[in-house]
């Protein structure tokens, strides 16, 4: 899995931070959400798809 976040839409709300901590982080500016490991282990792929439902403005891309 490798995941990409828009930072074009990203606008920092942090859902995807709550939900999969040890993928995502915010940003020192706290405006965009920084990708920790693009490509995590498949056991944390769980995580990773409810935090990429969660993003209020769809930012966060799973590509298989």
């Amino acid at each position: 899995m490798k995941i990409i976040v828009d930072e074009d839409l990203c606008q920092g709300h942090g859902d995807c931070v709550m939900e999969a901590p040890t993928v995502f982080e915010l940003g020192d500016d706290d405006l965009v959400v920084q990708v920790l490991d693009a490509s995590p282990s498949e056991d944390l792929r769980e995580e990773v798809e409810l935090a990429a439902r969660r993003c209020p403005v769809n930012a966060i891309i799973i590509e298989s």
